[in-house]
């Protein structure tokens, strides 16, 4: 019998800087260059990688107890939040320049990004608050308390709304991006909503600490399916050109992909423990992992 064709094919290890203890949070990819920023949260920077060329370009220093990045891909923006001093770092993905920074709360964590309007939803994890920044000036417009410690968000352009995955009571808040007020709150039957994506079709998934993806129908707020996943998963990806969806597993270090249409396991990857972060290429077809005990990023290429 044949063996099953590979999902992800390991093309590459990356070094990226030392840290003594620690590792890493969020990434994002810049589609047009295929730049990476991660947040390495143990070095108080933002890392630049170049993904043509596979190597470490640049590190960024200044951004204390790194956690959330987001790239506004039309503007060529970067948006890095630094945990320890209640700041964000606006980058030019193009220069690498800090072009501004603006204080949005205690511990600005999760980060989502308006691209109607040009705002960025920021979710705070000390003061469990939601704030909305102008990015044309940096001024928080709306704030709102939330229900509960918020983890990751995400702006809905077919539904035009924020969506804030929270901890407890597990859950999914739906906001209002004009007014930053509560539209409703999504139940989840699994503890612990961490990683938050969109699909196709109104689709949602948050990947669940109760080692359990939900697929949510954001139209109706019913769970499509609850899919068994290795363990409690922290960031994932979706890839619309493959229909599947990628899961950092930090412990015991793995990927899950999930096939999105029979809504099963196509694969799992061994990665190395605490591996609990991803960047997805959507234009190169590139998944990128990072490895906090090692220093590196694996590549992986898709198909």
């Amino acid at each position: 019998m044949e063996a099953s064709p590979l999902v992800l094919r390991h093309l590459a290890y990356i070094d990226l800087p030392r840290h003594s203890k620690g590792g890493f949070d969020h990434a994002d990819v810049h589609q047009k260059t295929g730049r990476v920023f991660l947040a390495h949260t143990a070095n108080g920077a933002v890392e630049v990688i170049d993904g043509e060329q596979s190597r470490h370009m640049a590190t960024l220093d200044g951004c204390p107890e790194a956690s959330g990045v987001i790239c506004a891909q039309k503007e060529d923006l970067i948006f890095a939040a630094a945990r320890g001093t209640g700041d964000i770092l606006q980058i030019d993905a193009n220069t690498l320049n800090v072009t501004r920074r603006f204080v949005a709360g205690s511990k600005p964590n999760g980060l989502a990004w308006d691209e109607r309007r040009k705002h960025l939803l920021v979710a705070d994890v000390q003061d469990n608050t939601a704030r909305l920044v102008d990015a044309d000036t940096g001024r928080i417009t709306f704030t709102l308390r939330l229900r509960g410690r918020p983890r990751w968000c995400q702006y809905d352009p077919q539904g035009d709304q924020f969506l804030v995955n929270i901890s407890d009571p597990p859950g999914v808040s739906v906001l209002n991006p004009e007014t930053l007020t509560a539209l409703s709150f999504l139940p989840i039957s699994i503890e612990g909503p961490h990683g938050l994506e969109l699909g196709t079709a109104s689709r949602a998934f948050v990947a669940c600490d109760g080692k359990a993806l939900i697929v949510l129908d954001l139209r109706t707020g019913s769970e499509l399916k609850a899919i068994p996943i290795t363990g409690s998963p922290d960031v994932i990806w979706y890839n619309p050109r493959r229909e599947r969806l990628y899961i950092a597993i930090g412990k015991p270090g793995v990927i899950d992909v999930i096939d999105t249409v029979s809504m099963t396991t196509a694969e799992k990857v061994q990665t190395e423990e605490r591996a609990h972060t991803l960047a997805f290429d959507r234009l190169r077809q590139r998944l990128y992992v990072f490895l906090p005990d090692s220093c590196r990023a694996g590549v992986y290429l898709e198909g």
